[in-house]
């Protein structure tokens, strides 16, 4: 256990960074998987409307640190080829 106040603090904030990345995790997900739903649903339209909403919300991922870059590139750019494939 934690015996410094410094150390106390930083479980505290540690578990509401954890509460706000997951929130942020879940949101991006949830993104992604209208994405493939329409892409599922052979909607290109609709497909590729759900993938320029998509990328904004990838991308604040990366500038909030909660995924790695190139990570976020290599969905975009699935997702994007998929978009196209259709």
């Amino acid at each position: 256990m934690a015996n410094t106040p410094q150390a106390r603090k930083r479980i505290r904030r540690n578990n509401r960074r954890a509460e706000i990345n997951t929130a942020r995790m879940s949101r991006i997900r949830n993104f992604v998987k209208k994405v493939e739903a329409a892409i599922d649903g052979g909607d290109k339209k609709a497909a590729e409307e759900a993938l320029r909403a998509a990328q904004p919300e990838l991308a604040r991922g990366v500038a909030r640190g909660v995924m790695h870059k190139n990570t976020v590139a290599r969905k975009m750019s699935r997702l994007t080829k998929r978009v196209a494939a259709l």
